[in-house]
């Protein structure tokens, strides 16, 4: 089923074959790497003037180990961005297939849709952003290749329910992507990820720039079924995770306390913050969340955001996605950052007695 969907050029795409694909150890004179060494010079035993592994093997085993998932069934990229933008070419032909986006959802979507000349349809979520089966029904057909999943969802911050996303890997023949940049937020056992054993048609993205903390380091991976995996492989860069962004993670995986402690003082605070803005009057509504930030709606979005940044706070206007109107979204910080956050809002709005 899995070759059935993929693009003919891309079956027979002979991908490149680099250097470090053949030989990893001995003298290397096959790369035209500079033997001297690197001029970076502090981490000297990262050994920066060769190219990094093509095949992926320690950060493939690291969370392998981490996730207790195959090391074959995992592939990383650069942000969840990079899986987003391949799965696309992989399987999309340009101007002839589609990509179907439940919206409203992450923006990115449809901008590596738009950048790969792949038309998009967009069912709505129900009025609890919950997968709508007769809206999926009406927009989906033969030419839908991928269907793009986030969950929990980004901005609405709602776990989508895990049954209705496997009813989709089951009843719809295209690759269901769920995006689970936010899982380590959510309820344990909420994760799709040990079900791609069981769907060859799923894959599930996770990223290590929320939870872990290393939105700068860049680096997304995705669970899929071997045959996806082998295809990704395909495709890419040849040496697209560098050896800096490996050792970084590398090193975090090792720390994994720190990472659960700051997730925990996240979700005590996410339920802090909702409670506080429950208190001023103007906010009509403040949507559940299973994420590290708010959806919150109140007259005049556009200019509270604006009034806000003015005075320091910078948080997200969504208000131009679809259902969203005077929608605004609230990354949880620090304590002290959302205390300033409340104080500037009391300020702007009236407070319920």
């Amino acid at each position: 089923m899995i070759t059935k969907l993929i693009r003919k050029n891309i079956l027979k795409l002979k991908p490149y074959t680099s250097a470090r694909d053949l030989y990893s150890n001995g003298i290397l004179l096959d790369a035209n790497e500079n033997s001297f060494g690197s001029s970076f010079q502090e981490l000297e035993e990262l050994h920066l003037n060769r190219y990094p592994d093509p095949h992926q093997v320690d950060l493939r085993n690291a969370v392998s180990r981490l996730l207790t998932i195959d090391a074959e069934k995992l592939f990383f990229g650069v942000g969840s961005d990079e899986i987003i933008d391949l799965l696309i070419r992989i399987f999309c032909e340009p101007r002839e297939d589609q990509v179907m986006l439940l919206e409203p959802t992450y923006g990115m979507y449809k901008v590596a849709c738009d950048i790969n000349n792949v038309e998009t349809v967009s069912p709505l979520l129900n009025d609890s952003f919950q997968i709508d089966f007769a809206e999926v029904e009406k927009y989906y057909s033969d030419k839908v290749k991928i269907i793009f999943v986030c969950s929990p969802n980004n901005p609405t911050g709602n776990l989508l329910n895990k049954n209705d996303i496997i009813q989709l890997c089951r009843n719809y023949n295209s690759i269901v992507v769920v995006d689970e940049a936010y899982i380590d937020f959510a309820p344990e056992e909420t994760s799709l990820i040990n079900e791609v054993a069981n769907y060859p048609n799923l894959v599930v993205m996770r990223t290590f720039s929320k939870a872990w903390g290393l939105a700068g380091v860049r680096l997304g991976y995705c669970a899929a079924d071997e045959e996806i995996i082998s295809y990704l492989f395909k495709v890419k860069a040849p040496y697209n995770i560098n050896a800096l962004t490996r050792y970084a993670v590398l090193k975090s995986i090792t720390n994994e306390e720190k990472k659960k402690s700051a997730v925990s003082s996240i979700v005590s605070e996410r339920l802090r913050v909702e409670i506080e803005l429950k208190n001023i009057l103007a906010i009509t509504n403040v949507y559940p969340s299973d994420a590290n930030y708010l959806l919150i709606r109140l007259p005049n979005a556009k200019e509270i955001q604006k009034e806000l940044a003015v005075k320091g706070i910078v948080i997200r206007d969504r208000s131009s996605q679809p259902t969203l109107s005077n929608c605004l979204r609230i990354t949880i910080g620090t304590k002290e950052e959302n205390d300033a956050l409340l104080e500037k809002l009391k300020d702007i709005l009236p407070l319920r007695h």
